[in-house]
């Protein structure tokens, strides 16, 4: 069966390192990525995967079998890399077969994959052309068609999208996702872009420093971010984190000094685990509701940089105390540079953090 798991993997060169004590396991036609800033070890991990890095300590497991020992060629993977790796000498249908050659099939076989694949991947117009008269689009595509023609153990993606502008982007990532669902196979992608993650993802696995800060569905890292770093990552525009104090928790509201402004919020139960301390609130910038004048549990502060984004705009404003907010308002509520605003947060949508930036929730 299709499966990856990867159990206590650690890599180091030298005295630095990458990963440190990552946990995380792929089932058959799952699709899950690795999502997190440029070092965070995400490539590093894929490598791992793919033998292409020999792990320092921990275990690779592909199909039910340790790979600890095996070179990249025997682990029977297929990986699509940022970079094409297209044979320039060779059609795009040669590419495409070129993966078969090893298998020793017949021609007939060989060329009924090959326009099975170029079907899928939309190449059947283009399959005697060179790798340099095709567009950036269709050099992607080949790379997945490329990958996809073998019937591997598993697929991992290594920033597949990255070298594409945002209107190819968009379509790859449906027709990519499109063709993982029905292969039934294990699949890892790797990706800066929390969008990609978003959407082409049933479960992401959120890095920061060679660790695995959390491991959840899209919605999940998404509404129940774990710690302070995931709550920032994902999520745009990037969730509000202010500093707050908590003054009391009475089973159900927590009263809140933030940003200057006394406020009952209503709070996950586990709050209560919160004896009176310095905690941080994050509110997401579409979970305000803006009043029209000043009123209790509101946040005040003032319109500094106004964003259209569209369907909505973005405000940038400054609280009482001095610190930014940022908040997200339909298109058709109008709002001056330097106008007074009252912000009412959304409870279901406010999370408490507590001094060592963990979420507080039962």
């Amino acid at each position: 069966m299709s499966t990856i798991e990867i159990r206590k993997v650690t890599k180091r060169f030298g005295d630095f390192t990458a990963v440190r004590d990552a946990d995380l396991s792929v089932a058959a036609g799952e699709v899950v990525c690795l999502l997190g800033p440029s070092g965070c070890g995400k490539t590093t991990t894929l490598r791992m995967i793919a033998g292409l890095e020999r792990a320092t300590s921990g275990d690779v497991v592909i199909a039910g079998r340790n790979m600890n020992e095996l070179p990249p060629e025997k682990r029977d993977i297929a990986m699509v890399f940022q970079f094409y790796a297209l044979y320039p000498a060779l059609s795009v249908g040669q590419n495409i077969a070129m993966p078969l050659h090893y298998e020793k099939l017949s021609k007939a076989e060989v060329d009924a994959r090959v326009i099975k694949v170029a079907k899928i991947m939309h190449l059947t117009e283009v399959l005697d052309r060179m790798p340099s008269h095709i567009s950036e689009g269709e050099k992607q595509r080949l790379a997945v068609a490329r990958a996809i023609v073998r019937d591997p153990n598993c697929f991992l993606f290594d920033e597949p999208l990255s070298r594409l502008d945002v209107e190819l982007r968009h379509s790859m990532r449906g027709q990519i996702k499109e063709v993982l669902t029905g292969l039934s196979k294990a699949t890892v992608i790797v990706t800066h872009d929390q969008l990609e993650a978003l959407t082409m993802a049933n479960r992401i696995a959120i890095m920061r420093d060679g660790l695995i800060e959390q491991v959840g569905t899209p919605h999940d890292v998404f509404a129940k971010p774990a710690n302070v770093f995931v709550a920032s990552f994902i999520g745009t525009p990037q969730m509000n984190l202010v500093d707050a104090d908590l003054k009391s928790f009475d089973g159900k509201n927590a009263s809140v000094s933030l940003a200057g402004n006394d406020l009952v919020i209503a709070a996950d139960p586990a709050v209560s685990r919160l004896k009176p301390s310095k905690v941080t609130v994050g509110i997401r910038p579409r979970a305000f509701t803006a009043a029209n004048e000043k009123a209790a549990d509101t946040i005040a502060a003032q319109a500094e940089l106004i964003e259209p984004m569209g369907a909505e705009t973005l405000i940038h404003a400054r609280t009482a105390a001095g610190g930014d907010i940022r908040v997200v308002v339909p298109r058709d509520k109008r709002v001056k540079i330097g106008e007074a605003l009252h912000l009412r947060p959304d409870p279901k949508q406010t999370h408490f953090f507590g001094e060592d930036g963990k979420a507080v929730r039962a």
